[in-house]
């Protein structure tokens, strides 16, 4: 099989599937011979449903409120398509392409489940879209997170079926002509698809699952500029010795301290021994305690994330017997979003306390009063004629802030909605996009760190003379920093450079480069 090639069966996705599959096009993805079996079965148990008359919910019977209007066997199909029409309702700016690629990677596994009952024929046309680049356009606004996302959702369906919109090749066109130039043709929506196509969590998984990853490298980046800060600000490593971890030996508070040593290790950056100055602030003596507890948030949204993106989270559930008897439809909540809601509350939480440091460490770096005078003042020589580092600091503040909005936790809010049948709400997806929006704050704000503690150990080199050596890992670090962004001598035009640094934070760049050129991972 082709490294390009994913297969899936329903029970085996990761996270890092999903977001090789979001961000590179050329990933083609498969059916399993497995699932396709199973999704048959349950298709032909929804057809065994309609021909009996059985009164099945979203089935023969309306949706949310309107569960007890039973509808004719005529109009069964209408139904369907109806529910993607009318639940169509999202507003806001369109989802990045890579999210909502995700999602339907998301949705099509797990329909391979084969507890929803769509045809085969509808998932393979699914997954068709996805491979030949037909990218539904999807607002990001309008998800309660229960009955999962149904508004984001429907609007994917609606491509499916050619309405709606899509990206095709770079260009926005209504769904039918983006099918029709990939030579796909539209669905016509049998009984229970359309539900099953648009109940589910998907989307705020989707989402998620990219911010977990993408967390996941951004902790390590926190970890080498503090490191970087470390040395610029003539701190000492003493904080970092493993005798006070192993004291209190929380695993990821053992790891972080760890690597801090391995990235450190050789400098001569740093403060020896010095009884008149025992011990650094907070954010650079307690970095390992602080980021190790973050690493353990990251970790817990990977764990749940993992299990919803190989669950069944529609509503009703088809159940197969293995002794020949007929398939059992219970309705359940499995659309409810409230693992992924919590899961994404608490991501937001911890990225914005991996902004807090990184922030306060900058604020140190630029205020000379601050740092003892180790630095000159906003990390420039000729103050005043030039600002230096001053206002890329308002930058990271400003971006600091904002996540403290963003970190109120959606999932404590709860709006009834259905004339009250569906009478408590997750908002998971509001919490999956805060924590995608705190992110890309902190990634920027980590990249203004990395580039302040460059300019430090450049000012210190001057003092230090050229034979002051970086440490192992830091070395690796600030040579990446300097092949795209120079020492400023004086005042510049700093957004692209800002941009330049938080790339090379967010794309891995400066992680690889520690772990390729240093040798440490």
């Amino acid at each position: 099989m082709s490294a390009k090639t994913l297969t899936i069966d329903g029970d085996s996705l990761t996270l890092d599937d999903v977001a090789r599959v979001a961000r590179d096009p050329a990933t083609q993805v498969r059916l399993a011979d497995s699932a396709r079996d199973r999704v048959a079965a349950a298709s032909r148990a929804v057809e065994d449903f309609v021909a009996r008359g059985q009164v099945v919910y979203g089935i023969t019977t309306g949706f949310g409120a309107f569960k007890d209007r039973l509808i004719p066997p005529a109009d069964v199909t209408a139904l369907q398509r109806n529910i993607v029409m009318s639940h169509a309702t999202g507003v806001g700016d369109p989802l990045p392409t890579d999210a909502v690629r995700a999602a339907m990677l998301v949705r099509a596994n797990t329909l391979a489940r084969g507890h929803s009952g769509i045809r085969v024929a509808t998932l393979e046309t699914l997954l068709a879209m996805l491979n030949r680049g037909v990218v539904p356009v999807v607002p990001c606004q309008g998800s309660l997170g229960s009955s999962g996302d149904l508004a984001p959702l429907a609007h994917i369906a609606l491509t499916l079926i050619g309405q709606g919109e899509a990206w095709y090749q770079g260009k926005r066109l209504p769904g039918d002509e983006a099918l029709r130039r990939a030579g796909i043709a539209p669905v016509e929506l049998a009984a229970k698809e359309g539900l099953a196509l648009t109940n589910g969590t998907a989307v705020m998984t989707a989402i998620g699952a990219l911010a977990a990853v993408d967390a996941g490298g951004l902790c390590r980046a926190a970890d080498i500029a503090g490191a970087l800060s470390m040395e610029a600000l003539h701190a000492t490593p003493r904080a970092l010795d493993p005798r006070i971890h192993q004291a209190r030996p929380h695993p990821r508070q053992l790891e972080c301290a760890a690597f801090m040593r391995q990235l450190l290790a050789g400098s001569t950056f740093l403060r020896p021994d010095d009884p008149r100055n025992v011990q650094d602030p907070y954010t650079l003596r307690c970095i390992p305690q602080v980021h190790g507890a973050i690493r353990d948030v990251v970790l817990y949204a990977r764990w749940a994330l993992e299990i919803e993106l190989n669950s069944t989270t529609d509503n009703p559930l088809i159940f197969l017997s293995d002794d020949g008897a007929p398939a059992e439809v219970i309705s359940g909540g499995n659309f409810h979003g409230e693992p992924v809601a919590l899961a994404m509350d608490y991501l937001t939480l911890g990225l914005t306390e991996l902004g807090n440091m990184s922030e306060r460490r900058v604020a140190r770096l630029v205020d000379a009063t601050s740092n003892g005078g180790v630095l000159p003042a906003f990390l420039v020589k000729h103050g005043g004629l030039n600002s230096g580092f001053m206002l890329a600091h308002y930058t990271a503040t400003a971006l600091a802030s904002e996540n403290r909005g963003l970190a109120h936790p959606a999932s404590a809010d709860n709006i009834p909605a259905c004339a009250n049948t569906e009478d408590h709400n997750s908002m998971g997806t509001i919490a999956a996009r805060h924590a995608a929006q705190a992110l890309r704050h902190v990634q920027t704000i980590v990249a203004i760190e990395a580039l302040a503690a460059a300019q430090g150990i450049d000012l210190r080199r001057e003092v230090l003379g050229p034979d002051a050596q970086l440490g192992r890992g830091t070395a690796a670090a600030y040579a990446l920093i300097r092949q795209h962004v120079p020492f400023l001598a004086q005042d510049c035009v700093m957004y692209p450079l800002i941009e330049t640094a938080r790339r090379l934070v967010a794309e891995g760049t400066l992680v690889t480069a520690v772990a390729d050129k240093g040798g440490i991972s």
